[in-house]
């Protein structure tokens, strides 16, 4: 099996992670991997915010936590030292999807370089805060975004886990063989 198929069926959301940081080195390839993936019209209008200091880090999901109903001692991102936040512009009308793509493709890629990771939603709601909109204008992040997730990465803690069974159902196939339209007119 190709190693690109191989990672996409063995990619798993991690959540335990341990404290460590991963290396700059290697989130850097992370976020690169993102900054490939497909978008509409080759606009590349998808942004990522890395955060690594655990002061922010920490306030991101305490907030997050809130936004979710969950007691602000609950952490979301499963002790994840580095969170990418991805946003895209909200005027291009594929934004979520490049969003989503960008997200995929990190996942991907912290996997490949063995690292756990996890997508955590509420950026949505996160960025309509105004100490967000804050921290766009302190970044000098001018225009209007909107946050797609967060990609939470770490090493592990523990094993990777087991792959739930794929669920029967899901794939049609339209053929020569097959005809469920027999004109389009």
């Amino acid at each position: 099996m190709n190693e690109i198929i191989k990672a996409m069926k063995e990619r798993r959301s991690i959540r335990k992670f341990k404290p460590d940081m991963p290396s700059k080195e290697d989130l850097n390839q992370i976020i690169e991997a993102g900054l490939y993936a497909a978008n509409g019209m080759g606009q590349q209008a998808v942004i990522t915010i890395a955060v690594t200091k655990k002061e922010l880090r920490d306030k991101i999901a305490k907030i997050n936590a809130k936004i979710g109903g969950w007691d602000e001692n609950f952490d979301p991102f499963y002790g994840a030292p580095a969170i990418l936040i991805v946003l895209a512009d909200k005027d291009r009308p594929t934004h979520v999807y490049d969003g989503s793509l960008v997200l995929g493709n990190m996942m991907l890629a912290a996997h490949s370089l063995n690292l756990g990771s996890i997508w955590i939603h509420r950026a949505k709601e996160e960025f309509e805060l105004p100490e967000y909109q804050e921290l766009l204008k302190e970044l000098g992040i001018t225009g209007e975004w909107e946050g797609i997730g967060h990609c939470a990465i770490g090493y592990i803690d523990g094993d990777l886990p087991e792959a739930a069974k794929r669920k029967d159902g899901r794939v049609f196939w339209i053929d020569e063989k097959s005809h469920p339209m027999q004109s389009m007119h």
